[in-house]
């Protein structure tokens, strides 16, 4: 949690940090009030800490102590001209990152705000995984699903890209990020499909037409696929870890295997114990075990096989 809320500037040396503070404290007071962030200067060797939930204002407050760091000149003055300079630096960096996703989809004539708002998406995260990098996997599976169905690609992909913009606004206006998100696209004229897939790509608002579900089910894909946020990936090895070990303490059995990211398990079993009607038995019985000893999303395949080989060499 603390690498999403606290950046780290290093400094060249320890002298630097008193003339950040500067006299009676008045250089760290003008960069705080001109950032937003809480500046801490501690033990920490050559290095200060700027903390906020905000992870805007902290990269602005990162540019701007680096770049006065590295300029020498330090007072409240300086220290708000070269904040506003790196805001505006931000904000165009930002829309050209934005510029380019969209460009890289294919997608035109989204509004400069959108495509500014897109781009600080970089800055920020959901449970450990860059919401960016989520709004572009959205996009793309999206546009998958969309060309399967027969639907417009670029329009899916457009609503998958900007399902989540509303984080990017969500700590400055009420209501859920989804809710959010409607607004601000629909305030920027995106079109009425793209504006409702993106107010029920959660469930708040109920999903009437494909592309409503085409966008949630993209969503949950490239939020839970294995690997996308670091606790998920681990929940998801325990998971079938425990799905392995519930059916191999069965006796009888002798191998299990958790396949298909853990909606299905496999198990062999050994001939000699169990018969074929005991087997079908078995695939019950471990189908009620599962559903009451693990939790786990959808629904697990019991596939329970006893093989029999008839082994002869020809000499």
């Amino acid at each position: 949690m603390a690498n999403r809320t606290v950046s780290v500037v290093e400094l060249p040396n320890e002298e630097m940090k008193g003339r950040i503070i500067g006299r009676e404290g008045r250089n760290i007071r003008a960069l705080e009030a001109a950032t937003g962030v809480d500046v801490i200067i501690d033990d920490t060797p050559e290095a200060v800490v700027l903390s906020s939930f905000n992870p805007v204002r902290r990269e602005i407050a990162r540019l701007a102590l680096t770049r006065l760091v590295s300029d020498g000149r330090i007072h409240p003055t300086r220290i708000e001209e070269v904040v506003e300079a790196c805001e505006k630096e931000f904000s165009a960096e930002s829309r050209k990152l934005g510029e380019q996703v969209a460009m890289d989809m294919g997608l035109q004539r989204l509004h400069p705000e959108l495509l500014y708002l897109l781009g600080t998406l970089k800055y920020r995260s959901a449970t450990g995984q860059n919401l960016l990098q989520h709004s572009i996997e959205t996009a793309y599976i999206a546009g998958l699903l969309a060309a399967e169905m027969g639907l417009s690609i670029k329009l899916a992909r457009r609503a998958g890209l900007l399902h989540d913009i509303g984080k990017a606004l969500d700590h400055k206006n009420e209501g859920s990020h989804a809710k959010v998100g409607s607004e601000v696209a629909s305030k920027y004229g995106e079109k009425n499909q793209i504006v409702h897939a993106i107010a029920a790509h959660h469930g708040e608002v109920e999903p009437v037409t494909l592309l409503d579900h085409i966008v949630q089910i993209a969503n949950t894909l490239s939020a839970q696929r294995p690997g996308a946020r670091p606790e998920m990936f681990a929940s998801y090895i325990k998971r079938l870890d425990d799905l392995e070990k519930l059916a191999t303490s069965v006796d009888g059995v002798r191998k299990a295997f958790a396949i298909q990211a853990g909606r299905e398990i496999r198990v062999l079993v050994e001939n000699r114990k169990l018969d074929d009607a005991a087997s079908h038995i078995l695939a019950k019985e471990l189908a009620a075990t599962i559903e009451n000893h693990l939790a786990y999303p959808g629904e697990i395949k019991v596939s329970v096989i006893r093989e029999t080989r008839a082994v002869d060499y020809a000499r």
